[in-house]
């Protein structure tokens, strides 16, 4: 089981930039695709965006596409978001996730996911 620890977040005013990390506790060949997620109260887990390890392709959900970025580099084992020109819909609890499924489609539905993080907060303020 890959151990996966988010760090970076914060609190940050709208139109800011932060850039969260996803460290995993060992390689695994079965790390297939990483993910971001965001939860925030009272709403239900939404997908921000992943990325293919071995391919490097990303997808991300419209709610972030041309703001946010995902990259990783596999010599640290670490997955990145970065998020730019953060709006306030955006704060929430960002959690990282590592699936190994073998999957045809896209790799941002959660349930495809076996490995999750903590979690670190988000806020951004107006």
């Amino acid at each position: 089981q890959v151990q996966l620890v988010e760090s970076g977040g914060g609190a940050v005013q709208a139109g800011g930039s932060l850039r969260l990390s996803c460290a995993a506790s060992a390689y695994t060949s079965k790390r297939n695709y990483m993910g971001w997620f965001r939860q925030a109260p009272g709403k239900e887990r939404e997908e921000v965006a992943c990325i293919y390890t071995r391919r490097d392709n990303q997808v991300y959900a419209n709610s972030v596409k041309g703001r946010f970025t995902i990259s990783q580099d596999n010599a640290k084992n670490t997955v990145y978001l970065q998020m730019n020109s953060l709006k306030p819909e955006d704060s929430a609890m960002y959690y990282c996730a590592a699936g190994e499924r073998d999957i045809s489609g896209s790799c941002l539905p959660g349930w495809i996911y076996n490995n999750w993080g903590q979690g670190t907060q988000v806020t951004v303020s107006s």
